[in-house]
């Protein structure tokens, strides 16, 4: 199991869901996903692809700027 959380089923946010928590049009995850552009985790559970709000948030606070410089 990756890290030490714990794994929810019904805790975990599908595509559409991760992509309007985020405010991302639903098909940016998935190419986001394939290009490697963004290393935002996701738990592959069969063809499905899941995503802890915890990851997501922390992915958003990396990306939070104090400076445009």
């Amino acid at each position: 199991m990756m890290n030490d959380q714990k794994l929810n089923i019904s805790n975990l946010l599908d595509d559409h869901q991760a992509s309007n928590y985020l405010g991302l049009k639903k098909g940016t995850l998935s190419v986001w996903r394939s290009t490697g552009r963004y290393q935002i985790p996701f738990v592959k559970i069969g063809s499905k692809v899941r995503y802890r709000q915890s990851d997501l948030d922390v992915w958003l606070e990396s990306r939070t700027q104090k400076a445009t410089a």
